[in-house]
């Protein structure tokens, strides 16, 4: 009995510390959240990827991207100088969804070096899952509110297709010929 009355002591003192510490607008989900994360904090990036590494299917490569092939896909995959075709949904690893887009050219080479290096693993068709660290990303810059500093960045990727540099510089000049609305002024 003793025992019992000590516990319910305890929980009670440690309810009233951590309402204390949590600000006043703070809903019961919210609260219960934040006072789990002060006995627990989550784990840092660093521990995170260790453990994430040892998933199954999770790979990684030399420079640390970590990556999961969902589907694989077919035929050669694109370079740093080709522009690549995908969809893709980003998350922070609190589940928060910071961009996502479903037919997105971009350039292979134009991207945070660990996008780069992913979409270079890939082939057309290809999903995966990747795990960027923070130096690979944006490092300990925040590129605005919804990415806090040092983030490690989630991506779910499909290569939807991508063209070669070349192919690219071919449909410029056909679109410039042409005098394409929106494309470059035809040149004389």
């Amino acid at each position: 009995m003793k025992s019992f009355l000590l516990g319910l002591l305890l929980g009670i003192i440690l309810v009233v510390v951590l309402a204390l510490a949590i600000p006043e607008k703070t809903s019961p989900t919210e609260f219960v959240q934040a006072g789990w994360e002060q006995l627990f904090p989550p784990p840092s990036n660093a521990e995170f990827l260790a453990e994430n590494a040892e998933q199954p299917g999770v790979e990684q490569t030399k420079s640390g991207l970590q990556y999961k092939v969902i589907k694989a896909g077919e035929g050669a995959s694109p370079t740093a100088t080709d522009t690549a075709l995908v969809k893709y949904e980003g998350r922070l690893r609190d589940g928060t969804v910071f961009d996502a887009n479903e037919q997105t050219p971009m350039p292979v080479g134009a991207v945070v070096p660990g996008f780069s290096e992913a979409l270079q693993l890939m082939q057309k068709g290809g999903e995966y899952r990747i795990w960027i660290p923070s130096d690979l990303a944006y490092g300990d810059v925040s590129p605005g509110p919804e990415l806090p500093a040092n983030s490690l960045l989630i991506f779910d990727v499909t290569l939807l297709d991508f063209i070669s540099a070349a192919q690219m510089e071919e449909l410029r000049q056909q679109m410039q010929a042409q005098g394409v609305p929106g494309g470059p002024p035809p040149t004389r």
